[in-house]
């Protein structure tokens, strides 16, 4: 069953009055990882157990490009959820789930934005509840009108993130080095969360993405030895 990225592009597409060209759309690409088929990269994708949960809130196109990392997010947890932000209503769909008494949501965004009383930085688990991470999946400057225009997320607690490193995600350009892709972000979270075996994992499909992405670019062959092929090996 194709997961909830998946899922909400094939929405998008429906609703499309033109077709989504992306960039460097002439060569045929697998559906199912969205990579060039010379470089599927459906034989690496993991399955392992989690028992966190991460919503993505993403901006209108962010399901149809390529090179969206939310998709890799699915692949790896689970119960991941995709909703479509919009800017004059929400999804209803989108507030059942936060209102679900099995999830404790937590809105991922710098706390300077936020009221210092929602402010927290550690994932302090409570009690029958699983940690459901919101993450804003578009630019930095949509994410920010995103963050200001979504009251459903008033209420809930702003968990702000100190990464320790430099973004490594290379499929887009940013102006600044320490803003981090949408996956590198829910690595941290499921880090924090203590389930490790899903960041680490979530990290490693990142990097592996990446090359297999870029190779079909480039024209040349991912390393299949390399350390990032080897760390998804035994959760294939």
């Amino acid at each position: 069953m194709p997961h909830a990225v998946a899922r909400l592009r094939s929405e998008r597409l429906a609703k499309s009055l033109k077709p989504f060209v992306a960039r460097g759309s002439r060569a045929p690409r697998c559906e199912r990882c969205r990579v060039p088929s010379s470089h599927c990269l459906c034989p690496w994708l993991p399955t392992i157990e989690s028992d966190c949960g991460v919503c993505l809130l993403m901006h209108d196109i962010e399901p149809l490009k390529p090179s969206n990392t939310g998709w890799l997010i699915a692949d790896v947890v689970r119960d991941t959820f995709a909703f479509t932000w919009q800017r004059t209503g929400v999804d209803p769909r989108l507030l059942a789930l936060l209102a679900d008494p099995q999830w404790q949501p937590l809105v991922i965004f710098p706390g300077e934005y936020a009221e210092s009383r929602r402010v927290i930085e550690q994932v302090e688990r409570e009690d029958g509840k699983r940690p459901l991470f919101i993450l804003l999946d578009a630019t930095w400057t949509e994410a920010r009108k995103m963050f200001r225009k979504s009251p459903y997320l008033d209420g809930l607690p702003v968990l702000s993130l100190r990464p320790e490193v430099l973004s490594r995600y290379r499929l887009r350009r940013s102006t600044r080095s320490d803003h981090l892709c949408t996956a590198e972000v829910a690595a941290l979270c499921l880090d924090l969360a203590g389930d490790s075996n899903a960041a680490n994992t979530l990290d490693a499909l990142l990097d592996v993405f990446t090359e297999h992405y870029l190779g079909a670019k480039y024209h040349r062959q991912p390393d299949l030895q390399n350390a990032a092929h080897l760390a998804l090996k035994p959760v294939r």
